[in-house]
Formats: C-alpha cells, structure tokens, sequence
C-alpha cells in the first residue's frame, strides 16, 4: 500500500510538520496482529456530543461489544473537530494513521484525492452488507461521483433553524420564520439593535466549517456556486457574493447577532441559547447539546433552513449542505479485514439505532431511519430536508482547500464588523478574490 502526500492539496505544510509527532501508528506498529489475525484496531472518532467524555460513554459499551462478538480491542481516541482534518493531514503526510477514522463527508473527495483512504469497491461494500442498504444522498457525499466512495456514511446530518419558544412567545411571535426576510424581522423584535440584552441569532463566526456551510446554502440560494462544472473556484462571482453580503448584513446592518460572535468557534452560540440569551441558532442536531444544558424539548422547535421566499426544495430553494460524518479505513492498514468488520459492526441496523438515537442524528441506513427512536421533530426535519432540499459541498479534490480559504475569507469579515468597519459588496469581494489566489497558487 502506497504513503499518500494530502498537504498541497488542503492545507498549510508548516502545519502538517508540526503534528507529525502526535500521529499514532495504528495497528501496525502496537502489536495490532495480522490482517488475517486482528487483535486491535485503532479507531479515531469525532467529537459528536456536547463533549468528548459524552463520546467516551457513548461508545465504550458499543466497541467493548464488538470485542465480545469479535476479539478485536478497539483503541478509542476522540478527536476534536478543531483537530481532527490536521490529524488525518499529518496521517497522509507520515503513512502513520489509525485503522479506521471517521471524517467530515465534505472532506471525502480531497482525502480520496490523497489516495490515503481504502476505495469502497463493489466487493467492499458486499462485505458490510452492500451498497443499497445506505441512503443514496449519503453515498453522494463521500466522494467524487466519478470514482468509488472513500468511506461510508455513519451519521447523516442536515441544518435546521433551532428557536427558543419562551423568547418567541415574549417578543410576540406567534410562527418561527420560513423566510430570510422573516428571520430579520423577528430578529430585530429581540435584538432591538442591540439594546434589549438579547440577539435574534447566533453562529460562530471563527468556526471556518459553519462559515463555509452557511454561505454555500446562501450562495444556491443566489443560483450561485463556488465552483464551477470543471471543478475550477468561482468565489467571487455575483451570486457569491451577493450571499456572502446578506449573510454578513445580518450582523452589520440588521443587528440581528451579537458582535461577539464572530469570536465563538466551540458551541459557545448554543450555550447562549441554552442561557436564553440568543432566540435562534442554524445547527445540525443540538438536541443533545440542549439536553445537557438541561433545557427540555418542550423548551424549543426545529424547523426547516429558511429560503428566500416560497419553500425549500431543489436549485435557487436548496437550504441544507449534505451534512454527516462518514466511517474511512486508512490505506496503510495491515487489518483491512478487522477494520471492514468494524464498519459492518457500526453501520449493522442495530448500531445504527442506538449510535444516531444517542448523537440526535439521522441514520443513513434506510432500515434504521424508520425507528420510533427518530421521530422527534429535528430529526424529522433534518430526515425531510436531506430527502428533498439537501445538496451536498462540491466534490472537488480542492474542497478542503476551499473550507479554509473561504471559511477564513468568512472569519475576517465577522472580525471587521465586530470591530466597527464597514463591509460593502467590494471589501467581501476583495476577501473573496484573496481566498481564490490561494487556491490557485
């Protein structure tokens, strides 16, 4: 099996070298026994709850029982979403890797670019039930549709519009917005321009995925794209633009978020809802998150991603990127066949249930999504939302790229108005033009 360079292709050199030391060596290196004898596995995770000790207790039970089922001892390390595209980075980079890591599925296609992931063929797909038993707009998210998917989906995710009822029902408002105009409107019935101590939304603005997620629902939104059909980056076309301003606007001119936010990166915008300090936040699956902040379903709604006028569905009414975390086996595994059991074992009906139940996601598995477990009212938007409005991030080799030029593009210009300047179409433009030049160097 080949080492895999990733670094040009997504992200700073200087970065990758300086977590080269952290990188485990997976199985190959701790005693992990053959492919046709597993003893261990070493399996990176993603943070998916409130915390990483959440993800712990989550998945401990689960991992001890695919020991029992199995002999195979999964070494569990939960990596932080801040962390966790540098890890598998300095992975490609070193050959040095898990045996099997979840990742985000809008990083599918730049990873499958780095030939660091194993391909799932027709052959590997039958040996974990096969390709039919996922939902086809969860495989469309994990990888270039040219080629064999880089992984498998494990969690599928989509944005909702979570709003706070007690707020709602104090400013008066009877119905959560469907529209963007509508978001502005009750927004500014809480904010008052910032001087009732109370803001109609939040987002993190340093956080460069949400950044990206965001702007690119808006920039469809705007019959716009961030790429065109040969893979080539349009940042600063009209459309992109345009939605790069409208969403920047809802701090600058219709003071609907906090200033402050464009700092918060960690879930920080969810922590003011839970304090009923923020009246609406974009998310995908914070039930758990609000649990733990001790606020009960009965305390929120979830509705649909606004559009700009009429209702979600397909081109200019798309309000959702294909969200979700896929399941990867590392290239340089010496256990392919321990690790496809693995992802059997996580992607089994029944794992499914108790997995997605417990992170207040959607199961990708079609005969998992029906269970009475994923009925409550998110996950039964986010269900409808990736059937019927969802697309997913472009599946270039460049997309990681793209989050973080663009996402940082996002994060200077959160950072401008909480300073007090002044955006307009060309500073967004401009910061767009610089995200593009990067990509293109």
């Amino acid at each position: 099996m080949r080492k895999t360079r990733a670094a040009a292709a997504v992200t700073a050199v200087s970065v990758i070298g300086s977590l080269l030391a952290a990188c485990g060596g997976g199985s190959s290196s701790d005693g992990g026994g053959s492919n046709e004898s597993p003893k261990t596995l070493t399996y990176w995770a993603s943070n998916q709850g409130p915390n990483v000790d959440y993800d712990k207790k989550t998945l401990g039970p689960e991992l001890a029982k695919f020991q029992k089922q199995t002999g195979i001892k999964v070494k569990l390390e939960v990596v932080p979403w801040s962390d966790l595209l540098n890890r598998i980075l300095a992975a490609t980079t070193s050959g040095q890797g898990p045996d099997v890591l979840n990742i985000g599925n809008t990083w599918s296609a730049s990873l499958q670019a780095s030939g660091a992931l194993l391909p799932w063929n027709k052959a590997n797909f039958d040996a974990i039930g096969g390709r039919d038993r996922f939902n086809a707009s969860a495989v469309a998210a994990a990888g270039s549709p040219d080629k064999d998917p880089a992984a498998v989906p494990l969690y599928s995710l989509a944005y909702a519009l979570y709003y706070n009822k007690k707020m709602f029902k104090d400013a008066g408002i009877t119905t959560p917005p469907t529209t963007w105009a509508e978001v502005v409107k009750d927004g500014q019935k809480i904010s008052k321009n910032g001087t009732s101590g109370k803001w109609g939304l939040g987002l993190e603005g340093s956080n460069l995925q949400e950044n990206i997620h965001i702007s690119y629902v808006l920039a469809k939104q705007h019959n716009a794209d961030f790429f065109d059909t040969s893979g080539k980056p349009t940042f600063t076309s009209p459309g992109a633009v345009d939605a790069v301003m409208q969403y920047v606007d809802m701090m600058q001119k219709d003071k609907i978020i906090n200033p402050g936010n464009a700092e918060y990166a960690q879930n920080q915008s969810l922590q003011d809802f839970g304090k009923g300090k923020t009246a609406m936040v974009m998310w995908q699956a914070a039930a758990s998150n609000f649990a733990s902040q001790h606020l009960s379903a009965d305390d929120w709604g979830a509705v649909p991603m606004p559009v700009r006028s009429g209702t979600p569905g397909t081109g200019s009414q798309v309000n959702s990127m294909v969200a979700g975390i896929n399941m990867a086996i590392f290239n340089n595994t010496k256990n392919v066949d321990g690790a496809k059991k693995f992802v059997k074992f996580m992607t089994s009906d029944a794992e499914q249930v108790i997995l997605n139940k417990a992170y207040g996601s959607v199961p990708p598995v079609k005969a998992a999504d029906g269970d009475a477990a994923f009925q409550q009212s998110d996950i039964q938007v986010m269900a409808k939302t990736l059937q019927t409005s969802a697309t997913p991030l472009p599946q270039v080799p460049s997309e990681s790229q793209y989050e973080t030029q663009v996402g940082t593009a996002l994060k200077n210009l959160w950072a401008d108005v909480a300073a007090g300047k002044t955006v307009t179409k060309d500073t967004v433009k401009s910061e767009l033009s610089k995200a593009q030049q990067q990509m293109t160097q």
